[in-house]
């Protein structure tokens, strides 16, 4: 990432460079190797000497910088955010018997705004597996797979059918019938009798843009949550030294999905790596606990802007404008983790990066999404608060958010991570 470049285009380019959560994690991790950080294994033991280091599982990704750090029971500042996005991703056995074409089966992961998938250009990624252990990344970003629509002159009703996720999905990727599996691995230089496991997915291969008058707008896959993921990375990296504060940036897999996994919010991984960080210190299990007492994280996920063609699904004491800057989440039943402790900590970081802060509510007559906060909140006790950045289109193949706002983002989580004077008790 060329710092020259503004921020908006840093993140297109962010986007495009991870079609999976594992290549997310590989896209941060070189960015945090350039800026002179060192990665570290869970399995080796853990360093005693303050430094700025991080850690990758699978498609989760923690890093953390203890250099300012002067007792164990010192605070964490922590941005968080998770890698997934939902999509399309192939089933264990997924080639399709057919006399008609080459077709692979694909499932939804998540809840992707199924439509969106239909007539695209589909590359496919993820990882593998092999019989020695190795794990390998995987990725194709030619237009692969096509999900075909059906023609409208065999639609009886000429409405559009609904949408089978069992049988509507499948994708055609050739002529003649054959094995998928083979000839990706043929492809990556791997034999295909070795692969014993995989993670694959499929995503599309248009490229992110800004579109718009002037290019005010982004246009690309994945801003839930990778938008989040680079201005924290950004952020972290942008953080002047706060004496007495380690900062932290936590991006979890399997949000879109229940973060119930070894690597989820709801895993042991954060609260791990935080406690292995106060004992290498010289700290107690008392001296960890203490440390979390005190400390805070901004759970970071994309916001929904108010739809200029849907004005009534919103809540309309809450009006969200593209590029009206970040957003303060709140719901009173707990699908985000904000209270007024955390509320009050991310509304005085906007104010002194000088950014103007949005305040969201669902309206109390429809189902309110989540993200990792309530689940990080509880496995850590730590006080959390659910920020994002305004978005259209959430869930789609496709998304559109405000150039603008990926700076405004980006500064607002850089003073959230460094706080100017007295931090609050």
């Amino acid at each position: 990432m060329s710092p020259a470049d503004g921020a908006a285009d840093q993140l297109l380019r962010f986007v495009d460079a991870s079609p999976t959560p594992f290549h997310a994690c590989q896209t941060v991790a070189a960015a945090l190797d350039e800026a002179g950080w060192s990665r570290i294994d869970e399995r080796d033991p853990w360093p005693t000497e303050p430094g700025r280091r991080y850690l990758v599982r699978a498609g989760s990704l923690v890093a953390w910088s203890d250099e300012s750090a002067s007792a164990p029971t010192d605070r964490f500042r922590v941005v968080g955010a998770h890698t997934d996005s939902p999509n399309l991703r192939l089933k264990q056995n997924h080639d399709v018997g057919t006399d008609a074409a080459a077709v692979v089966a694909l499932e939804p992961y998540g809840g992707p705004l199924l439509h969106t998938w239909f007539d695209r250009d589909l590359g496919v990624a993820g990882r593998v597996v092999l019989r020695d252990g190795s794990e390998h990344l995987v990725r194709v970003d030619e237009p692969v797979l096509r999900v075909p629509h059906l023609a409208i002159h065999l639609d009886e009703d000429r409405k559009g059918r609904d949408i089978d996720p069992q049988r509507h999905l499948n994708a055609v990727w050739g002529v003649e019938p054959r094995e998928f599996l083979p000839w990706l691995c043929k492809r990556e230089s791997l034999t295909g009798a070795d692969v014993l496991g995989f993670e694959l997915m499929a995503h599309s291969v248009q490229p992110s843009a800004r579109v718009g008058a002037d290019g005010e707008l982004v246009a690309a896959p994945r801003l839930d949550n990778q938008a989040t993921c680079f201005a924290g990375l950004t952020a972290l990296l942008a953080a002047e030294p706060v004496d007495g504060l380690r900062p932290m940036l936590v991006l979890f897999d399997h949000e879109e999905v229940g973060s119930t996994s070894e690597r989820g919010a709801q895993s042991d991984l954060l609260t791990t790596v935080l406690e292995r960080i106060v004992l290498a210190a010289g700290g107690s299990r008392d001296d960890y606990h203490r440390a979390i007492a005190a400390s805070m994280c901004a759970s970071g996920d994309m916001a929904h802007a108010t739809h200029p063609n849907h004005v009534e699904r919103h809540e309309t004491l809450h009006p969200i404008a593209l590029g009206g800057g970040p957003v303060l989440k709140v719901n009173q039943n707990l699908r985000y983790a904000s209270e007024s402790r955390g509320a009050a900590a991310f509304a005085l970081a906007c104010e002194q990066a000088g950014v103007p802060l949005q305040r969201y509510v669902h309206r109390a007559d429809l189902p309110c999404g989540s993200t990792i906060g309530p689940a990080s909140a509880a496995r850590t006790g730590m006080i959390t608060v659910d920020v994002g950045a305004p978005q259209l289109a959430m869930h789609s193949i496709r998304e559109v958010m405000a150039t603008a706002d990926v700076d405004l983002y980006i500064q607002a989580l850089t003073a959230f991570l460094a706080p100017q004077g007295r931090l609050p008790a």
